[in-house]
């Protein structure tokens, strides 16, 4: 059936697109690892490059390889990370470290959740990972080649990643807080004012298309001005993107969460913050662009009157801070659609 489905396909590109058709051809495996690594001696590689170059000769077609391996590792990182947060969520026993715990998730909201996820997967996202290795293959990224990156590169690579990412982050998402755009695209994202793990990627399609720029930025400003970028190295970095997206929104923050560890990371209790309040805590992966510009201040009080309560009244008055944060939440939601209303009336 499958190959039934490749050659209607091919026929209908040689048709009318036969420049792109002749860049999907399958290759038997004799033809395509003599194309491919020819030259290199296979044998003399370790167990995953040997793995690696195996798969791109088995399917015989390097861009159909790699567009084919680029969205199967998406989806199975963003639902292999989120569905263990749904499982924690319905055992009371992780509950005493739930951010909102009064907050509830029904299973309706899970079901929305994912159909709008699976949408936006196969109609933005899949489109932009098919056209992301063409693109940066063209400034030189490698795909199927061996041997890979040493592993001092692909971090240094990754940390610019981050870097980039959580600069683009932070300015775009604000920017979806203005009234037009948070009236049209981010309120679907506020849906739910305490996350879940799976609705990090609940959004409408045009904040998908603008924050996955973030994502996907780095290694093509990277790719032009170096060549020695490899998209494993990509894959470990969209890897650690989804993990931290999928756990900041999962409602949760453990004594072994990464922020105990790393001060500057945002992780759940951060970004949990953001959909109560509204207004605050814009970052993605860091804190510190919140911290220079003052974009955290409701956070950070809360915190201290939270802090500064006596420890067996410490609970209560979380409980009505939380309650206290969500209304001011709620109230500066009105005011920005509100304004919306305005500028477009």
């Amino acid at each position: 059936m499958a190959a039934a489905a490749y050659d209607v396909a091919m026929d209908y590109l040689y048709k009318y697109a036969p420049g792109v058709a002749e860049h999907l051809v399958i290759s038997n495996a004799t033809t395509t690892k003599e194309q491919l690594y020819g030259d290199i001696a296979l044998s003399s590689l370790n167990w995953f490059e040997r793995l690696w170059a195996s798969y791109y000769i088995y399917i015989g077609n390097a861009i159909l390889a790699t567009g084919l391996m680029s969205f199967v590792l998406h989806e199975v990182v963003y639902f292999g990370r989120s569905i263990p947060w749904l499982i924690i969520d319905a055992m009371p026993f992780f509950h005493k470290w739930k951010l909102q715990p009064n907050k509830k998730i029904t299973k309706e909201q899970i079901w929305k959740c994912t159909k709008v996820v699976l949408l936006t997967h196969f109609t933005c996202e899949a489109p932009l990972i098919w056209l992301f290795h063409p693109i940066c293959c063209y400034f030189g990224m490698a795909t199927h080649e061996v041997p890979f990156s040493p592993v001092w590169l692909m971090a240094a690579q990754i940390a610019f990643f981050f870097v980039f990412e959580d600069m683009f982050h932070y300015w775009a998402h604000r920017g979806l807080h203005w009234g037009p755009l948070y009236k049209n695209i981010h309120k679907l994202h506020h849906e739910f004012s305490a996350p879940i793990g799976l609705a990090a990627e609940y959004a409408h399609p045009l904040e998908v298309m603008i924050l996955a720029q973030g994502t996907i930025s780095g290694p093509f400003l990277y790719c032009l001005f170096r060549n020695d970028l490899h998209i494993l190295t990509v894959y470990v970095w969209v890897t650690l993107r989804l993990f931290q997206a999928v756990d900041a929104h999962s409602g949760y923050d453990f004594p072994w969460s990464l922020r105990h560890f790393l001060p500057f990371w945002a992780g759940a209790d951060h970004h949990d913050f953001h959909h109560m309040a509204f207004v605050n805590c814009y970052s993605t992966s860091f804190r510190w662009w919140d911290y220079s510009l003052g974009t955290d201040a409701k956070y950070h009080a809360y915190k201290a009157r939270v802090a500064a309560a006596k420890a067996t009244e410490r609970e209560k008055i979380r409980e009505r801070e939380l309650e206290q944060v969500e209304k001011e939440g709620q109230e500066a939601e009105r005011i920005v659609e509100s304004y919306a209303k305005r500028k477009t009336a």
